[in-house]
């Protein structure tokens, strides 16, 4: 083999993206609050802003009206403005956003088998690296 050769077969700089096909789902789908929000539409259906963020307990509104543009941009839910005195918005999942119901249950199926064991494993490196 020539020098040349070796230099021809040396790994070229990959994408991370390329690297693992998965990447652009885990930034759509495990972006701070989507979980959260896309939970909650699933559960209890149809609701409007307020219902939402009185579920979501912790999200600022404004992270909530971001969070929902964005859902809706990704065609995971669906806004429907309601022309009344009021005006009045509802927030639904979509049928791609319920499409990603069996990836929440194995990893729900995932977090019952194996989140004792994750905390189990932080306790015993946490302690060995604390002496």
């Amino acid at each position: 083999m020539t020098l040349h050769t070796a230099r021809t077969l040396a790994p070229a700089p990959v994408d991370p993206e390329q690297a693992c096909p998965i990447a652009p789902v885990v930034d759509i789908v495990f972006s701070r609050w989507t979980t959260p929000i896309l939970w909650t539409l699933n559960e209890f259906g149809r609701q409007r802003f307020v219902e939402l963020s009185r579920r979501l307990t912790t999200i600022t509104s404004k992270v909530l009206t971001q969070r929902l543009r964005q859902l809706e941009r990704d065609g995971l839910i669906v806004r429907t403005y309601h022309p009344e005195v009021p005006p009045r918005v509802e927030y639904e999942i979509s049928d791609l956003g319920r499409s990603l119901a069996p990836l929440f249950a194995g990893l729900t199926e995932w977090a019952e088998a194996n989140l004792g064991k994750v905390e189990q494993a932080r306790h015993d490196y946490d302690t060995t690296a604390a002496r």
